[in-house]
C-alpha cells in the first residue's frame, strides 16, 4: 500500500511540476502547427552546419559550436520538427591551454554524426589542427577523447563513409583562411576503425568555375551510386550541389538541386539527407539570418533519375526551392510539441543545457546549486582589458525566437568597488545592462561597444544610482534586430535605460544573450551575483 501511495504521489508531483514548468518556461518558437503541418524554420536558433541521423525511431542532430563550451550539442527528435537538446559531446575544446581563452571563430567547425557498429561517431574539424573523431555508445552519456584522424591546417567539413565492402573513407573541404586553397573537395581512405586517414587524397571536384566556395560535403551511398551533398556559392547567397559517381574516387557528375529561387530563404546552406522509417526522404539545412545566426530548415526531398530534388520544383527543371509550410514527415505517430529550453529557474545543482561559456570553463567562475540561484563570481578582467571580446567567463545562450523579452532577477553581493554584473547581448557589437559598485554605491547603466573585435572602447550611457540589492533586468528583442533595455526595482515598474541597440552576430555565430561578472584586479574574497531566474516571454 505504501509503495502504491508513493508511486501515486510521485506521479502527481511530476505532473504538477510539469505544469509549472510549462508556465515558467513557455515555448518561444515552435514549427509544429498542430494540424499535421510545420512551418520553417524548424529551429529559430543558431545550430549552424546541422547534421542528422536516424537510429531506431529517434533522430539525432549535432552542429558547429566554434569557441563555445561545452561544444558539439546533441539534439534529439522523433519527427524531425520537434527537437530537444539532450547534451553535448565535447566538454572542452582542445588544446585545452589555447581554448582557456576566447578564440572567436575558431574551434569546432562543421561536424558530421554517424552510427556504425553500435557506436555513435562525430567527426569534426578544427581548422587550425585538422580533423578529429569522438564516439559513444550512448550520446546522452560520455564521449571518448578526441582522436586526431587527419592533421592539416585548413582541413574542414569531414564526412566518413563505411562502405558495403568493408572499406572506410573520409571526404573533406578546405578553409582558404588556413589552407590557402578553397572551392575544392577531396577524399581519402581510412583504416577500418576510422581513427587514421591515409595519404591517398584524391580531388573529386574543382569548383572554382561553376561551384565557387564549395564546402560542407556529406557522403552517402544509394543503390549503385556514391553521393556527395555540398553547398556552393557562399553561405548567404549560394545553393545545394549534389555529386554522384559509381566509383568512390570519381569521376563525379554534378547537379544543382536546391536554390533560393523566388523564396525569401537565402542560402540555402549545408545540411543533411535523412530517410524516415516510412521511406520518406528529407533534407535539413541552415539559413543565414544575420544577427540571429544560422537557423535550421527542413525540406521534403524526392528522387528522379537517380538525382535528388529538394523542396518544391515549381517549373519542373529538377532544381528545387525551399518550402515554407509543408506536411510533417510520416514517422508512424504524432509527438508533442517541444523546443530547446530558454528560461531557467536555477533550482537544480546543474547548469541548464541552454548555457555555454565563451571559453573552456574554470571552476571559480560560478556555481549552480540547490539553493534556488546560480552564483556568478566577479573574475578579474584580462590584462590590458579593452572590452568583452577578450573575456572568457561569459555565460550565454542562443537567441531562440524572433520576438521576445528576457527578464532576470538578480541579487547583488558586490563586495568591493569596481566590481560589476551584466546582462548582455553579445556579438561583434554588444550591449549590456551593468550594475557596478562605485565608492560604496551601486549604479546601473547601459554599456555599448561597437566593433568589439577591433579592440574599440566601451561607452557608458545614462548611469543611475540604485537602492535595492535585488534588481530586475529586461531585454526586449524584435525581429528587426533591435534590443531595448529596461530595469525595475519592484518587478512592476520598468524604466527604459540607454538607447535602442542594433544586434550584430558574433564571429561565425549568432548573437547570444547571458551574463558576466567582472572586477579589476585579484582579491582573495571577491564579490558575486546570485541569479535567481531568467524568464523568456514571447511577444
Amino acid at each position: 500500500m505504501y509503495k502504491f501511495q508513493l508511486f501515486f504521489y510521485t506521479l502527481i508531483m511530476s505532473y504538477l511540476n510539469g505544469q509549472n514548468l510549462d508556465k515558467i518556461n513557455p515555448i518561444l518558437y515552435n514549427a509544429d502547427n498542430g494540424n499535421g503541418t510545420y512551418t520553417n524554420p524548424i529551429l529559430y536558433s543558431d545550430y549552424s552546419d546541422p547534421d542528422v541521423i536516424l537510429v531506431g525511431d529517434k533522430y539525432y542532430m549535432t552542429a558547429s559550436s566554434f569557441n563555445c563550451v561545452p561544444g558539439l550539442p546533441i539534439l534529439e527528435s522523433y519527427d524531425l520538427v520537434n527537437w530537444q537538446i539532450t547534451g553535448y559531446a565535447l566538454n572542452n575544446n582542445i588544446p585545452v591551454e589555447k581554448y582557456n581563452f576566447p578564440q572567436h571563430g575558431n574551434g569546432v567547425w562543421a561536424p558530421c554524426i554517424r552510427f556504425h557498429d553500435n557506436y555513435f561517431y562525430i567527426y569534426y574539424p578544427d581548422p587550425d589542427y585538422g580533423i578529429y573523431m569522438i564516439k559513444s555508445k550512448n550520446p546522452r552519456e560520455s564521449w571518448s577523447e578526441p582522436i586526431l584522424v587527419k592533421a592539416g591546417k585548413g582541413l574542414i567539413d569531414p564526412t566518413p563513409l563505411w562502405d558495403n565492402d568493408g572499406k572506410t573513407y573520409l571526404a573533406f573541404a578546405f578553409a582558404g583562411s588556413r589552407a590557402g586553397i578553397k572551392s575544392i573537395l577531396a577524399i581519402c581512405s581510412m583504416n577500418t576503425e576510422g581513427t587514421k586517414a591515409n595519404n591517398d587524397d584524391v580531388l573529386i571536384i574543382d569548383g572554382h568555375q561553376d561551384e565557387p566556395t564549395i564546402e560542407g560535403p556529406k557522403l552517402y551511398q544509394k543503390n549503385n551510386f556514391y553521393y556527395i551533398f555540398a553547398p556552393a556559392g557562399g553561405v548567404s547567397t549560394g545553393w545545394q550541389t549534389v555529386l554522384r559517381s559509381k566509383n568512390i574516387f570519381g569521376p563525379y557528375e554534378k547537379k544543382k538541386v536546391l536554390q533560393q529561387g523566388k523564396t525569401n530563404i537565402n542560402g540555402p546552406h549545408q545540411g543533411a539527407w535523412i530517410q524516415t522509417q516510412s521511406g520518406e526522404d528529407w533534407f535539413i539545412h541552415f539559413q543565414d539570418k544575420g544577427a540571429f545566426g544560422r537557423i535550421v530548415h527542413l525540406q521534403p526531398m524526392k528522387w528522379k533519375n537517380d538525382w535528388p530534388i529538394i523542396g518544391n520544383d515549381p517549373d519542373n527543371d529538377g532544381i528545387g526551392e525551399p518550402v515554407t509550410t509543408y506536411k510533417k514527415p510520416n514517422v508512424g505517430k504524432n509527438y508533442p510539441r517541444i523546443s530547446p529550453p530558454t528560461s531557467d529557474e536555477f533550482n537544480v545543482p546543474k547548469l541548464g543545457l541552454q548555457w555555454q561559456w565563451h571559453a573552456n570553463p574554470q571552476i571559480q567562475w560560478g556555481f549552480p546549486s540547490s539553493l534556488g540561484f546560480f552564483t556568478l563570481n566577479c573574475i578579474p578582467k584580462p590584462e590590458n582589458y579593452t572590452n568583452l571580446f577578450d573575456v572568457p567567463n561569459l555565460l550565454l545562450q542562443k537567441i531562440s525566437a524572433p520576438n521576445f523579452t528576457a527578464t532576470v532577477k538578480a541579487s547583488n553581493f558586490l563586495k568591493n568597488d569596481n566590481e560589476e554584473f551584466g546582462f548582455v547581448i553579445m556579438g561583434l557589437d554588444y550591449s549590456y545592462l551593468r550594475i557596478k559598485r562605485i565608492d560604496g554605491k551601486f549604479y546601473i547603466s547601459q554599456i555599448v561597444c561597437l566593433n568589439a573585435d577591433k579592440k574599440t572602447n566601451e561607452e557608458e550611457l545614462r548611469r543611475t544610482e540604485k537602492k535595492n540589492k535585488d534588481l530586475f533586468l529586461r531585454i526586449k528583442i524584435s525581429e528587426d534586430g533591435s534590443a531595448i533595455f529596461s530595469y525595475s526595482e519592484d518587478q512592476s515598474n520598468y524604466k527604459t535605460i540607454g538607447n535602442v541597440f542594433s544586434i550584430k552576430q558574433g564571429k561565425w555565430i549568432g548573437a547570444k544573450i547571458g551574463f558576466l561578472a567582472l572586477r579589476e584586479g585579484f582579491i582573495n574574497n571577491a564579490g558575486y551575483t546570485n541569479i535567481d531566474w531568467i524568464r523568456f516571454e514571447k511577444i
